[in-house]
């Protein structure tokens, strides 16, 4: 594993004791607590440093990553202007980056850079790093409009990058926490302040990263809140992974909300016992039905032999029925391709025939490359015998996938699907995949899914 952890750090520059003059003494509890983090970083010696910050080049529908060699930047118009920063870029950790949201289609890149200098976002987590660690490179991301699952998504990106690339990284998520916590602050107050860093912290503390995407826009809003997507970017870097979360301080001294927490990725024991397969990991206690499909992806896409089928479980070589591959790359359909009713010999021949074709022959993807491999997700599902059924009364959106015949065009929706609540979007989504208008009427079969994952 090369993603070593995270950190949740705000950005005062009255933090830094050349613009507070004395005043950073009444944080006391944050000021310690960085340094805390930055003894933790320079413990990890990381060879790349991923910092988000909401300072950084923003744009509403883009996600801007600092492009170039390195950038420079001081706290001149804080009055320090003797403190400064000259940091070298990890440039192939971007290219890596920009390729992998170019190929999901993320909006993210370096293009629009409308200042190269380096933003007090940044700056003030580097002043306490470079204290005790400098032997890094840095790759600084802005934030943006778009929403908290884009964010989400950007952080497993980074992860996969950052696990690809056999370097060390760790990832900084720079922000502060409600802005409008005391009167005399400098958004007065709002109830919604110190809601927001309650539950944030308390959020945090639990490692419950999923949670930050619940949090209500209109909410967030209301909270003049600074760091939160940084945050979401943090949690999608966590993405299925164990955390130990340290939270070590929060304060709301100036009316601005400081929260700083150490999070590392817990060891997971299964992956201990990972089997090696041409050169890439695949857990052992994956489910057969699993393994099997990612072996033949392997294999297919580094142009090897297929895997016997022999060893697979008795269920597997007896029963036949049809099976849809699905394969997902950081989070975004990559390729699908699946039976409706039992074409081969057997369930696992039906599983390696639709393994192929899922990475290679779905026509709305292009083939899958070698270099995708260990960013992939893969799913089985098991279809049952398809039964008629006479209305949609007889649908369950969760438990029944549907298939829809009209003049030999047939449309098929499995079941479960994000973002497809009702039974009505069920069908319609079934007849737009057929080439069926909306308001014709159709024959209905319906069916049941085993999914192994």
């Amino acid at each position: 594993m090369s993603f070593e952890g995270a950190f949740m750090v705000p950005h005062p520059p009255l933090a830094v004791a050349e613009v507070g003059r004395g005043d950073e003494r009444q944080i006391k509890a944050t000021l310690d607590a960085y340094d805390e983090v930055a003894r933790e970083i320079a413990r990890i010696r990381p060879d790349t440093i991923v910092i988000t910050s909401p300072h950084s080049v923003m744009y509403s529908d883009y996600f801007h990553i600092s492009p170039g060699e390195g950038a420079k930047g001081d706290f001149a118009r804080f009055g320090a202007g003797r403190v400064s920063f000259d940091v070298r870029y990890d440039r192939d950790f971007v290219e890596r980056l920009c390729h992998i949201a170019d190929e999901v289609g993320l909006p993210a890149g370096v293009e629009g850079e409308r200042d190269r200098s380096l933003d007090h976002g940044t700056m003030v987590p580097l002043y306490f790093i470079n204290k005790h660690y400098t032997d890094y490179k840095l790759v600084r991301i802005g934030l943006s409009g778009l929403s908290l699952e884009a964010h989400y998504s950007l952080g497993r990106m980074i992860r996969s990058v950052a696990d690809g690339s056999g370097r060390k990284t760790v990832l900084v998520s720079s922000g502060d926490l409600s802005h409008c916590q005391k009167e005399d602050g400098p958004y007065g107050y709002k109830k919604e302040g110190p809601a927001y860093d309650k539950k944030l912290m308390e959020v945090m503390g639990r490692c419950a990263f999923r949670e930050l995407l619940d949090f209500d826009e209109s909410f967030l809003e209301r909270a003049e809140e600074c760091g939160h997507r940084s945050f979401v970017i943090m949690a999608g870097a966590f993405h299925d992974t164990k955390c130990e979360g340290r939270i070590l301080s929060h304060e709301a001294t100036f009316g601005v909300g400081y929260g700083i927490g150490i999070f590392l990725p817990k060891k997971d024991m299964t992956k201990m016992n990972d089997e090696e397969y041409m050169g890439y990991k695949i857990n052992s206690s994956k489910d057969p039905y699993v393994r099997l499909a990612w072996q033949t992806i392997i294999s297919h896409v580094l142009g090897k032999r297929l895997p016997d089928i022999t060893d697979c479980p008795g269920e597997m070589l007896e029963k036949r029925a049809g099976a849809f591959v699905s394969v997902h790359e950081h989070g975004m359909l990559r390729g699908c391709i699946g039976t409706i009713s039992a074409t081969c010999d057997n369930v696992a021949e039906e599983i390696r025939q639709n393994a192929v074709s899922a990475v290679a022959r779905d026509p709305r993807f292009s083939p899958v490359r070698k270099d995708e491999l260990s960013a992939l997700e893969i799913n089985v599902d098991v279809l049952s015998e398809a039964e008629p059924i006479s209305s949609m009364d007889e649908l369950d959106v969760k438990r029944y996938g549907v298939i829809v015949e009209k003049g030999g065009r047939r449309g098929l929706l499995l079941p479960d699907l994000d973002g497809v609540d009702s039974v009505t979007e069920q069908v319609l989504i079934a007849k737009q995949k057929a080439g069926i208008r909306a308001d014709e009427t159709v024959n209905m079969s319906r069916f049941e899914v085993i999914r192994h994952i």
